[in-house]
């Protein structure tokens, strides 16, 4: 599960390479990885870079009061890029997700690609790594946003799952303002379905998810650390209780070699790009059976779990 880079460095490019020399986790802190399927690790930007973030958030958050429904640049398959839920008004903002930051932040972009969370992932899935997408899940003080229990890989399967979301913690992130619940080991198990009937619903059913949280642990830490996540580890995560904000800087990333097998959810321009290594020729396959996913048609996948957004009315 765990790629190494190889010890010698020759037949590879300069920028793998670098990244061979830069390593950032130890080799602890993999193994814990590959044991739990998702680690915290500190200080994944730097206080400019995490400031930069944080300032832009505040901007679109104070944006969004002016709005009463999802809005803004549309993102490259039509749909809006903010989206908020019903609770949202303009002395109580509910933001609760933005598509693709990068599409349209130097900021974002910048850490998406080029950051030591970057670095951290390539210590992960081998030392050629590319973007898949990005977004920011946000609970404003007091949102009703919850996440229901599910795998990032029934979202997003692959032909290999050789793949991690880097969860940047964008608020200092606690049990009171909604933070990450993972169950340790299940990225191991099985793929639970995320389908009521034929229709794709984005979560697990009661049963499995009363089952899911009995054995979860809560994941909290400071602004500017990470959780690197496996594509197959159960979570998800309760409203925000407190009046402070929660908010995550969401970058799923895979290896080089991984090739999507179903739409991307959340395409955008950058979808490809290589921020670690080089590209690569062929796929790597692994043997495995998962559903496919249906494609969300509206602002985020909140609405896939039953959670409408706002409606302007």
């Amino acid at each position: 599960m765990i790629r190494r880079p190889p010890r010698s460095t020759q037949g590879v490019s300069s920028a793998a390479s670098d990244v061979y020399k830069r390593q950032t986790l130890t080799i602890q802190e993999r193994e814990r990885f590959e044991a739990d399927g998702y680690l915290m690790a500190k200080n994944a930007v730097s206080l400019e870079q995490l400031t930069q973030l944080q300032s832009e958030i505040e901007v679109w958050v104070n944006e969004s009061r002016q709005h009463t429904k999802p809005y803004g640049e549309q993102t490259i398959d039509g749909r809006p890029r903010f989206d908020m839920g019903t609770d949202h008004t303009a002395l109580k903002p509910a933001l609760r997700r933005i598509n693709n930051p990068s599409d349209i932040s130097k900021s974002y972009f910048q850490v998406m690609s080029d950051s030591k969370m970057v670095d951290m992932v390539a210590d992960l899935i081998g030392i050629n790594v590319k973007f898949h997408h990005c977004k920011i899940n946000l609970k404003c003080p007091g949102a009703n946003t919850t996440v229901h229990y599910h795998q990032d890989f029934a979202f997003t399967p692959h032909s290999n799952d050789d793949v991690v979301t880097a969860l940047l913690l964008l608020d200092d992130v606690t049990e009171n303002n909604g933070c990450l619940m993972v169950v340790p080991g299940s990225h191991k198990g099985e793929m639970y379905s995320l389908y009521d009937g034929n229709q794709f619903i984005g979560r697990v059913d009661d049963a499995t998810e009363a089952f899911l949280k009995s054995k979860q642990i809560p994941v909290v830490g400071s602004a500017g650390d990470v959780c690197l996540m496996h594509t197959r580890l159960a979570h998800g995560s309760a409203p925000n209780k407190s009046e402070n904000s929660r908010g995550l800087y969401i970058c799923v990333y895979t290896a080089a070699d991984a090739v999507p097998l179903a739409r991307n959810p959340m395409p955008s321009p950058n979808e490809g790009l290589i921020v670690r290594g080089e590209q690569q020729i062929s796929a790597r396959m692994i043997n495995f059976e998962v559903e496919l996913p249906q494609q969300p048609k509206s602002a985020s996948f909140f609405t896939v779990q039953g959670q409408k957004s706002a409606t302007g009315k």
